[in-house]
């Protein structure tokens, strides 16, 4: 089956439809009147995967695959349109000019914690630059899957864009086949199988994967505002968001202050009782649940600690101190648990976040501007916020990704369109005039040269 839709993929693109840019914006218009009209259908898999809010779902998923759609639609003209270049004096006389060309078959591997923006705005932008689109949702989040699929055979023909569902089984297959270009979302491990599958066909990828995400809390911050800003960060999604703040590095001197302000802001945003509250998700699965219960063994919960397996619910916690062995500061914790790490110095801060990869995001809460910007230029990471938390992802101008081992590649606004666009360079050289300074024999030429390349 997987091989036959690949090969009809390959058989649309070569009739050049795809390449026409009238054709991708009515398919893009036509996707959007979709997504619109199937909003609330969207919200209700949602909150039947795990409970997400509708208040979320609709800021954190249905809201940005529009204004992504927007975008593309009125931009993809002049996206598209080859762009001339300034040419090189040496290919006197001639026109420069780069063209975006679509690879060609696409392959996009979408994760389960935004399962709803995370294969469609990605899908989005490689229809935009004119490719045909396979798209591998979470099997995670089959209700949301499910529906993801019924909307794509709605608006798209299969041999343009077609969703496959599945486990591990189906993508081992997806991952198989040669393509032009692969998109993952997902976690570091199994990013490595991808890029390990892509490098048999040296198929370029970008890599949207994590990694523990500090976030640094200097003896000058606003303490309140800074907890309200953290809690909602943090525990947006119950945690499960690969750029949430992953463990606080706080100064000493403000660690207790730190402590009552969230306290007080958790019960603002979710009650006393989180989990009675319609405002705070559940964890995907009970493997995930488990392997976030078994975090919470033998730490000083500080606030929260409460867990329910019968319904995947850990409520928003604060570990004290935990032992840098421990298994929450192990690996990345996506999930609504935030250890918290008194720092004394600067060099405490280096020891710790040295310590692990880099991270996809970074946060610094300080209003010593010179202080925050420093600790922005030392440490290498995706991106991140100053006094805040998350919201460089709302920004289409700003690349998303991450660098190392937190990812490959970016993408967001423009920079979408031309992740999913091979820069195609073209001279065009001019008959009116052939120089000879560049052609054999080359004899007493070289001083000329040297003095021409000295101009350049």
């Amino acid at each position: 089956m997987i091989p036959e839709l690949l090969q009809s993929q390959k058989n649309f693109f070569k009739t050049g439809d795809t390449i026409n840019v009238t054709y991708r914006k009515l398919v893009l218009q036509q996707l959007k009147m979709e997504l619109i009209k199937r909003e609330s259908d969207i919200i209700e898999a949602l909150a039947k995967d795990f409970k997400k809010p509708a208040f979320e779902t609709v800021l954190t998923e249905t809201t940005v695959v529009l204004s992504d759609l927007d975008l593309m639609i009125k931009n993809i003209n002049k996206w598209a349109k080859p762009k001339r270049v300034r040419p090189s004096l040496l290919n006197f006389p001639s026109s420069d000019r780069l063209y975006s060309e679509p690879y060609g078959q696409t392959l996009i591997i979408a994760p389960w914690n935004y399962p709803y923006q995370l294969a469609i705005t990605p899908m989005v932008a490689a229809i935009a630059a004119g490719n045909t689109v396979v798209l591998k949702p979470s099997e995670l989040t089959q209700n949301t899957s499910a529906l993801l699929n019924n909307i794509i055979k709605t608006v798209f023909k299969p041999e343009h864009v077609s969703v496959i569902e599945g486990g591990v089984d189906v993508s081992t297959i997806l991952l198989a086949q040669r393509w032009d270009y692969i998109f993952f979302t997902g976690s570091v491990n199994v990013g490595k199988i991808v890029a390990k599958a892509a490098a048999e066909y040296l198929t370029p990828t970008t890599l949207e994967l994590g990694g523990k995400n500090p976030c640094i809390i200097d003896e000058t911050a606003n303490i309140k505002l800074t907890a309200k800003r953290i809690v909602w960060g943090k525990f947006l999604n119950a945690g499960q968001t690969c750029i949430a703040p992953d463990y606080i590095l706080i100064h000493h001197s403000k660690k207790e202050d730190f402590y009552k302000a969230m306290k007080t802001e958790i019960e603002k945003a979710y009650t006393s009782e989180p989990k009675a509250s319609s405002d705070f998700c559940r964890i995907v699965n009970k493997k995930n649940f488990n392997r976030l219960a078994k975090m919470l063994d033998n730490e000083n919960c500080i606030i929260g600690g409460q867990t329910d397996a019968e319904t995947n619910y850990i409520s928003p916690t604060l570990i004290d101190e935990p032992s840098l062995d421990s298994e929450v500061m192990k690996d990345e914790i996506f999930g609504p648990i935030l250890p918290v790490l008194a720092y004394k110095n600067k060099q405490d801060i280096e020891t710790i976040i040295s310590k692990y990869e880099k991270p996809l995001s970074l946060y610094v809460f300080s209003t010593n501007t010179a202080k925050a910007r420093k600790i922005i230029e030392t440490f290498s990471f995706g991106g991140g916020c100053i006094n805040d938390t998350v919201i460089h992802f709302a920004n289409h101008r700003l690349p998303f990704g991450g660098v190392g081992n937190s990812g490959i590649g970016a993408y967001h606004g423009k920079l979408s369109f031309d992740t999913f666009s091979h820069k195609k360079a073209v001279v065009k050289k001019g008959n009116w005039l052939d120089l000879p300074l560049r052609y054999a024999p080359y004899t007493g030429k070289l001083k000329k040269v040297k003095k021409l390349l000295k101009w350049l």
